[in-house]
């Protein structure tokens, strides 16, 4: 059976059309992450310290800092470890993490969190928490690379 060209021509065309609308998350890649961060406050917290980034056999160094506004009060260390998801290259790692939590650590806890930021980058991490700790607050999380 043979196909007429506008038969052929309304395939090819429709293909064409599935191959550019389909995600292009699909061809994203991820790494692993490693975090150390130290938070401190009183009522307005300040976080900051640094990290890595594993990608495609390679280490890229992190660098974090942010901002906490709430109830916050003490002093921590939090230790973090995960993947990043949605990535093409590394510094889509890059950017604005926002979140809103609550917690309470005295001596170790246990940390998990998953954030996202602009450009699709999500963090899935785990680790602890050493120090003593009360925050029921908004958290911002820049991530940059060296």
């Amino acid at each position: 059976m043979h196909l007429s060209h506008r038969v052929r021509a309304s395939l090819v065309g429709l293909l064409a059309l599935f191959a550019l609308s389909s995600s292009t998350s699909a061809f994203a890649d991820s790494g692993t992450v490693r975090l150390s961060i130290v938070k401190g406050g009183w009522f307005v917290g300040a976080n900051g310290g640094g990290g890595s980034l594993y990608f495609h056999g390679r280490r890229y160094a992190l660098t974090v800092g942010g901002v906490d506004a709430g109830l916050v009060f003490g002093l921590s260390h939090t230790t973090l470890r995960g993947r990043v998801l949605h990535i093409y290259r590394p510094s889509d790692i890059a950017g604005v993490y926002g979140a809103a939590g609550a917690g309470a650590t005295v001596g170790v806890g246990a940390r998990l969190i998953r954030l996202a930021n602009d450009k699709g980058a999500v963090l899935e991490l785990e680790g602890f928490q050493v120090g003593l700790m009360v925050n029921a607050d908004l958290s911002g999380l820049v991530i940059g690379l060296r």
